[in-house]
């Protein structure tokens, strides 16, 4: 296809999935369980580093987690301590376990307590052109708290080379306006244009298919060369992008036929 064609052609799959039906099958429907604005935040941000494998698996494991915490996620993270340790034991998603859930929780209390919380964490200069330098900064501080080095494989890094597509995919709830039905729009201080769309291996096999992106390996150069087409499509939301790849590729298997 044509630039235009190709444009017009992605629009019509953001349209079609950019809706409030998306929300049922998808992990953000944890967070809009909660209207408080810091629930909505530790909800989506635990539930996004869990977004890998089975999509059922993930919604479950993360209500679950949800649940363990009370359904109160903020007063839980802020009142946590060692006595609370017994709530979430046992707890495991793939390789996520209580060890990296108790880490976690106890990070954010410390981001909750001494910088200002998580939109603070993953401030942007109004010079970045994409999220690498608030990842990179957020995790510097993530890992303030003591941990076993195990944990940190669940704080992805684009200096290290990764694509961080569940960081990705997280600010773009957080960042993207809610008109849609689907982000929730509640950090205003971050520009959409600054965002990257989440590459996985879905998104990735069809950006290849239509001829976004070249390069093989799903990693921080591809995801910033699709990001790089897709701001041409749309220099001031190329994120939007992201419900037409995934519905292409999830619910259509476009990649294969």
């Amino acid at each position: 296809m044509k630039t235009e064609e190709l444009k017009e052609f992605l629009n019509q799959k953001v349209l079609q999935y950019h809706n409030a039906e998306f929300i049922t099958s998808d992990p953000i429907q944890v967070p809009h369980a909660y209207s408080l604005k810091e629930d909505i935040e530790i909800s989506a941000f635990l539930t996004a580093t869990m977004a890998w494998g089975n999509r059922k698996m993930i919604v479950s494991k993360s209500k679950e987690l949800m649940e363990r915490m009370g359904n109160s996620p903020f007063e839980f993270v802020m009142e946590y301590s060692d006595t609370d340790f017994h709530k979430i034991e046992g707890f495991k998603h793939r390789t996520f376990n209580a060890v990296d859930a108790d880490f976690f929780i106890r990070s954010l209390q410390n981001i909750y307590i001494n910088h200002g919380g998580l939109e603070s964490v993953f401030s942007f200069s109004k010079t970045d052109e994409d999220s690498f330098r608030a990842i990179e900064n957020f995790r510097s501080v993530f890992i303030e708290t003591p941990h076993q080095m195990r944990s940190r494989k669940h704080l992805s890094s684009p200096a290290s080379g990764s694509a961080a597509k569940r960081l990705n995919m997280f600010l773009r709830w957080m960042v993207r306006n809610s008109a849609g039905g689907v982000d929730f729009g509640i950090w205003q201080n971050i520009s959409t244009a600054q965002l990257v769309c989440p590459l996985d291996i879905h998104s990735g096999n069809v950006a290849r298919k239509l001829g976004l992106l070249n390069r093989k390996p799903n990693d921080w150069k591809a995801a910033t060369e699709l990001n790089t087409k897709l701001k041409k499509m749309d220099p001031l939301d190329p994120v939007k992008y992201d419900f037409a790849l995934f519905g292409l590729g999830v619910f259509e298997g476009f990649s294969k036929l």
